[in-house]
């Protein structure tokens, strides 16, 4: 598979939608993925994925979707799934084929704006590797470490990176006996603290606990999304992004500041309510920056990431130490999305980081890198 046919431009499948609970912040990053893609250059092939698992490519993938997504306002009485989406034209597999036609037969390059479970965990990169197709990102192994933030924090943890403290709980454990999970938390990190599920992303199911009435309620609503539960300690701290691109040599941008209006930066700070400033580049002296930076990278290479991924930190106020928070290899890619913002004020224009990107692909898949 190459990345351009001498007789035509360079065919691009964007799939977006999925399974999770982040659906609608895909195709919103999905519609800013092909706005960047030079129509002189690529051609886009849209691929959605409905709620259900339903894969649509013939008509209009997008309209589908966003017609029955509640983030692109929806009538009060219109529910996910909508005649409009179940009755829409599926991607046909042929007998004997490991993947849709359509997407094995001629396309050059998949760019997943997939966000959440079954779609940045490795699921769909082992579907693509298996079939022999470049993508963006990273390849099964560093999608699924990453996605887990239990596992991430143990290995760089192994890997000497700075983190807050924290604790992993089971939600049987949690459910057989909430009192004695909940007072052994409590003594060992005080409050405030994290609770988090440990496979979702854009904050979804996270929630900030004062006191041991609202982490019981944290924790009850951390296990709806998964049995892993991820719980940290909270510090008084600025919260930092950064941008890596690249495989085996990346690069990073320049910080961004996080300055949410509310708590913390929710789901609703980063997708409905937009009222989190967004300070770009944020305040840091030359010599945190270049430190943050090394970081970003050395948790690149620790998680094995390929392609891109942000990198958040707390710099905790009154001490200025740095700690890793989280790594994300599929950020959002929404209009209002620190990934591609942060490549803006770095100096690569989304035409650009989208060119760069797919080339990664190709490159990576040409290596032979799994």
């Amino acid at each position: 598979m190459t990345a351009q046919r001498n007789d035509r431009k360079t065919r691009i499948a964007v799939i977006f939608g999925g399974q999770s609970d982040e659906h609608d912040v895909s195709l919103r990053s999905a519609q800013t993925i092909m706005s960047g893609l030079d129509p002189e250059r690529y051609e886009v092939v849209p691929v959605g994925i409905t709620r259900e698992g339903r894969w649509l490519a013939a008509g209009d993938p997008m309209t589908t979707l966003t017609d029955a997504s509640p983030m692109f306002h929806l009538g009060a009485g219109e529910q996910k799934g909508t005649p409009s989406e179940r009755d829409a034209p599926l991607v046909v597999v042929e007998g004997g084929s490991s993947v849709p036609t359509g997407l094995s037969e001629s396309v050059d390059v998949v760019f997943p704006a997939l966000h959440g479970p079954m779609g940045e965990d490795g699921t769909i990169q082992g579907f693509l590797e298996m079939a022999g197709i470049p993508f963006v990102g990273s390849g099964v192994l560093g999608s699924a470490v990453a996605m887990d933030k239990a596992v991430t924090k143990n290995l760089l943890a192994q890997a000497g990176l700075p983190q807050v403290p924290w604790v992993q709980v089971q939600r049987r454990d949690w459910e057989r006996d909430p009192e004695a999970i909940e007072r052994a938390i409590a003594e060992r990190l005080g409050f405030p603290v994290f609770v988090k599920p440990a496979n979702m992303g854009s904050s979804v199911g996270v929630s900030k606990a004062k006191d041991a009435e609202s982490l019981h309620t944290a924790l009850q609503t951390a296990a709806h999304y998964d049995r892993r539960i991820v719980v940290e300690q909270g510090i008084d701290a600025r919260e930092i992004e950064l941008a890596v691109l690249g495989n085996d040599d990346p690069i990073v941008s320049i910080a961004g500041e996080v300055v949410p209006a509310g708590e913390f930066y929710d789901y609703n700070a980063k997708y409905i309510d937009d009222d989190a400033k967004l300070i770009i580049p944020a305040e840091i002296d030359a010599e945190t920056l270049t430190f943050m930076q090394g970081l970003a990278i050395d948790a690149f290479h620790a998680l094995d990431l390929a392609g891109l991924a942000r990198v958040d930190f707390f710099i905790e106020r009154g001490t200025d130490r740095v700690f890793i928070n989280e790594v994300n290899t599929l950020p959002g890619f929404t209009s209002i999305s620190m990934y591609p913002m942060l490549w803006e004020a770095s100096g690569v224009p989304l035409n650009e980081l989208v060119d760069r990107l797919i080339q990664l692909a190709v490159e990576r898949h040409a290596d032979g890198h799994r």
